[in-house]
């Protein structure tokens, strides 16, 4: 089997050995993913319904160039850096995935920087939204 990988491009994939996102056959598996810009600067800073927004657009793009779909999601993990953002981030998560509805975790985490609010990461198999 072939592996595809995709990166987004920011600076610390390069530097720290990883991409955004594998292809492994209908399995892809996507790396923890902060709301940073192609500048390098974070996107909804002190906002975390703005942050997971632009997260699972963010996870979804990295999805389509593997060749898969949001609906192909099959598990979010989310790690909010306070507790109390949980249910306005969950709430993202909902109407993102109405109907999908991946299995999911959701935890408080210390993120790699004060001002990411929320990380998540994703796994999806292609063609599993359209199983049965």
């Amino acid at each position: 089997m072939e592996k595809l990988s995709v990166s987004t491009g920011t600076i610390w994939e390069q530097r720290y050995g990883y991409c955004r996102a594998v292809r492994y056959g209908e399995r892809i598996l996507v790396s923890g993913t902060t709301a940073t810009g192609p500048d390098g600067f974070v996107v909804g800073q002190g906002d975390p319904a703005r942050q997971a927004a632009y997260i699972i657009d963010k996870i979804e793009r990295a999805i389509g160039e593997l060749g898969g779909r949001l609906a192909d999601i099959v598990r979010t993990r989310i790690y909010v850096s306070d507790i109390a953002h949980w249910e306005v981030v969950a709430s993202v998560h909902g109407e993102r995935f109405k109907g999908i509805c991946p299995t999911n975790t959701l935890v408080e985490a210390r993120l790699v920087d004060d001002a990411y609010l929320v990380e998540i990461e994703a796994e999806a198999i292609v063609g599993a939204g359209h199983a049965l």
